[in-house]
């Protein structure tokens, strides 16, 4: 399968609620191979299941370690899948959907049949690009993705719309990256028209990912609808 839809296939399932964890707490690779293996970073063993669930995707020339930092005061709180793109930023930015879906969907796979997942917080979050492609995908998949949590994205670019996930922005004024009017004071707007349940916050700062915003991010991830 292509994946050039950008559909993901994975879904969450039920493990035994009494099932010990599979992993220690802690990062562990995800084994992907191409030099991109990915992470799985899983709370501490008192975080009472089912679990909240973050795939939290890095910027143009990341790494799992760099997006797992942009979102270190909240790493406890959830599991945290860790992707890698196969280039230096992901699919979508150079040759098309496809190749980083693929693995994508494997790595979701593989932690939604081993890991008691709450189906009701299962967010795709980011920064910069990372932020556009979690945008994008979450609008495309939004029978799994519940939550999309995106810091200073730049763009969405959805071959087609799928659920409605609820939707976090955070972007600083004075980004010099990624232009706050161009990106998030664009696409806030936009969605809120499609009907899209949006909590937006700025702040005055750049390209980053404050304390507070992921703080308040996640805040909306565990509120009840």
């Amino acid at each position: 399968m292509s994946h050039a839809d950008a559909r993901l296939l994975a879904r969450p399932t039920a493990p035994a609620p009494d099932a010990p964890r599979p992993l220690p707490p802690g990062l562990h690779s995800l084994g992907q191979g191409e030099g991109r293996e990915g992470k799985l970073r899983v709370p501490p063993a008192g975080l009472p299941g089912p679990l909240p669930l973050i795939v939290m995707l890095h910027g143009a020339s990341g790494d799992a370690a760099r997006a797992l930092r942009r979102i270190a005061p909240i790493a406890d709180s959830a599991l945290v899948l860790l992707p890698e793109s196969l280039g230096p930023t992901w699919d979508v930015l150079l040759d098309g959907y496809g190749p980083d879906v693929a693995r994508l969907d494997a790595a979701l796979a593989g932690v939604l049949a081993a890991w008691p997942v709450d189906p009701a917080r299962i967010a795709i979050a980011g920064f910069s690009d990372g932020a556009s492609y979690a945008l994008s995908l979450g609008l495309m998949n939004g029978e799994l993705f519940t939550h999309v949590l995106a810091f200073s994205p730049g763009f969405a670019a959805p071959l087609h719309l799928e659920g409605r996930p609820r939707c976090f922005f955070s972007h600083g004024l004075a980004d010099p990256v990624l232009p706050f009017e161009r990106c998030s004071g664009r696409l806030v707007p936009q969605l809120r028209r499609y009907g899209y349940t949006v909590l937006f916050r700025e702040f005055a700062g750049g390209h980053e990912v404050p304390e507070e915003m992921a703080l308040t991010a996640l805040a909306f991830l565990m509120a009840r609808p």
